[in-house]
C-alpha cells in the first residue's frame, strides 16, 4: 500500500531479556481500582471499573529523561500493573481472561491533576490530563509464563528515593481478569493492547530534576527523569 506521507513508526515495549519487542496498538487505563487511592480523592469505591485512554505513542522507555509537560503546574505520579493483550477477545468471561494476556510489566500514568481537576468541575473529559505526550513510561514486559500470580505482589515508586507509594496487588478492587472481561465488553480487545490496571494511594507531584523508580512484584524496575 502507497501512503502520502510517510508511515508513522510503530510504537513497541521491549522484552526483557529478548531482542524481540512487543508491538503497541492502544493503551487503556482503569480509573479508581484501589480502594485507599479512592479515598485519597474524594471518590466512592463502590463504583464499577471505568476506563479512559492514552495514545500509543505516550510510551517512554525505562531509563529515559521526559520533559516538564507543557500547560500545568502540578504534574502527578501513578504506578499501575499494565497487562500485555496477546489474543482477540470480545465480552471474555473473567475466568478466561487471564489467557488473553501475553505478558506484563510496571509503568506510571502520568496526569496532568490541575488540567483534571479543571475537566472534572466542568464535567468535560478528561484526554488532555491523561494522554499528552511522554504520559505511559513502561518498563520491560514479562511473559505471563515467567511472572508470579498477578493477583498478589508488592507494588511501588520512589521520587529521589523516597517511598511514595506501596502496596499490594492484592489491594486491586478489581483484578487482572476482572479489569480485562469488564474493558471486553465495550471493545473488541486485540493483540498489541496494553491495560494499566489503576493506582494505589500515595499520588503525588513531581518536579523539573526528580528522578523516578516503579517496579511491580516480577517484573524489572522501571526509572525516569523529569527534565525541566
Amino acid at each position: 500500500m502507497r501512503y502520502v506521507i510517510n508511515s508513522p513508526t510503530q510504537v513497541s515495549v521491549p522484552v526483557y531479556g529478548q531482542d524481540g519487542r512487543f508491538p503497541v496498538r492502544r493503551i487503556f487505563c482503569v480509573g479508581r481500582n484501589y480502594a485507599a487511592h479512592i479515598r485519597e480523592m474524594g471518590n466512592d469505591e463502590r463504583e464499577p471499573p471505568f476506563f479512559f485512554t492514552k495514545p500509543a505513542d505516550a510510551v517512554v522507555e525505562t531509563g529515559q529523561t521526559i520533559p516538564y509537560p507543557m500547560q500545568t503546574s502540578d504534574l502527578h505520579h501513578e504506578v499501575e500493573l499494565v497487562l500485555a493483550i496477546g489474543q482477540h477477545g470480545t465480552d471474555i468471561p473473567a475466568k478466561a481472561a487471564l489467557d488473553h494476556v501475553w505478558g506484563a510489566c510496571v509503568g506510571i500514568d502520568l496526569t496532568r491533576r490541575d488540567l483534571q481537576a479543571a475537566a472534572k468541575s466542568k464535567g468535560r473529559p478528561w484526554d488532555m490530563a491523561k494522554g499528552f505526550d511522554h504520559s505511559a513510561p513502561m518498563g520491560a514486559l514479562v511473559p505471563l509464563t515467567d511472572m508470579p500470580d498477578l493477583g498478589s505482589g508488592r507494588i511501588w515508586l520512589s521520587v529521589n528515593g523516597e517511598v511514595r507509594q506501596d502496596a499490594d496487588l492484592a489491594d486491586m478492587i478489581w483484578p487482572a481478569a476482572d479489569c480485562i472481561a469488564h474493558l471486553s465488553r465495550s471493545v473488541a480487545l486485540a493483540p498489541g493492547d496494553l491495560i494499566m490496571t489503576g493506582t494505589p494511594a500515595g499520588v503525588g507531584p513531581l518536579v523539573a530534576g526528580d528522578h523516578v523508580k516503579a517496579g511491580v512484584a516480577g517484573a524489572p524496575d522501571l526509572g525516569i527523569h523529569i527534565d525541566g
